[in-house]
């Protein structure tokens, strides 16, 4: 059997594989896993089935010396929604991760460079979970709090490429954060192909369609836009690989490689809106078109 056939797919894995599969083997040790019953207060008032570790794996393990706090969502659980307690893992995943940069800087003076913490989110996502309302939107607010503590200490890096890909107001979450890695499979946006297509009509979105969805939402399509940073093949070890890479790197450069934030971005999406307006393109083919592929109808 050939090395790609055996590789791991990263869009196959659940969760807790992916976290298991982003760090060095034997070193991921699981926060708030499922023996701790962690589970949604709301969720058993409505009647609905909960998951003892509400849908979202968080720990701690290491590439190198270097130590990767991981946060991975459980598609397969309410399509991996955000509620109050997954919501409050990932705030205590960022919080960790704040409090080791600050002892590994003390200690580490000389190395710190070859230490400094990084935080992997492996998004599998639809965004809120309705259910519970507001404490979900509050979950996603908090999130994005956290996402500034850590502007110029620890690099916050977005996997995208899971069977329900990242949505909602998750889909502003990654965007916020400093490095996206995606693979083709991997999909993001605001609001997802099936909604759209209940919401708009299958005239407007044909969520069916999986080659629109793939070239509207898709890893490929979001890297010619610049909102995927790096894209990778389908597997466990390309985005291990990419994310040791994107980790090693210095913050200063990470930094130039945020998609938002900066006045030069403004300006530059400024103008992104106006050749939309100017081209009215009626599908993404003419976005590739424009960008100088003349392969766009394949």
């Amino acid at each position: 059997m050939s090395e790609k056939k055996m590789a791991r797919s990263f869009y196959e894995a659940s969760a807790r594989e992916r976290a298991l599969g982003l760090v060095d083997p034997g070193t991921f040790t699981e926060f708030l896993g499922p023996r701790d019953r962690m589970v949604s207060p709301h969720l058993p008032v409505l009647g609905e089935a909960v998951e003892f570790d509400d849908g979202i794996v968080t720990g701690i393990g290491k590439l190198g010396k270097r130590p990767v706090f991981v946060i991975s969502q459980e598609g397969r659980f309410n399509g991996g929604s955000v509620g109050e307690v997954s919501g409050a893992k990932m705030v205590g995943t960022f919080r960790a991760a704040l409090a080791a940069y600050e002892t590994l800087k003390q200690r580490h003076t000389e190395d710190f460079d070859e230490v400094r913490p990084v935080i992997a989110v492996s998004f599998e996502t639809g965004g809120v979970r309705l259910h519970e309302a507001n404490a979900g939107l509050l979950a996603h607010a908090e999130v994005m709090d956290q996402i500034q503590n850590a502007k110029g200490k620890v690099p916050v890096v977005a996997l995208i490429g899971s069977k329900v890909g990242c949505f909602g107001g998750m889909g502003f979450v990654a965007a916020a954060m400093d490095v996206v890695i995606m693979s083709i499979r991997g999909r993001l946006g605001l609001t997802g192909p099936e909604v759209i297509e209940q919401e708009m009509g299958k005239e407007e979105f044909d969520a069916a369609d999986k080659s629109l969805v793939y070239r509207t939402t898709g890893g490929e399509h979001k890297y010619i836009l610049g909102d995927c940073n790096v894209l990778v093949e389908d597997s466990l070890d390309a985005f291990r690989e990419a994310l040791a890479k994107v980790a090693a790197l210095p913050y200063e450069e990470l930094a130039s490689w945020n998609r938002i934030g900066s006045p030069e971005k403004v300006r530059e999406q400024i103008e992104l809106v106006k050749l939309a307006a100017e081209l009215n393109p009626a599908d993404s083919r003419d976005v590739w078109r424009y960008f100088g592929n003349e392969r766009a109808d394949e």
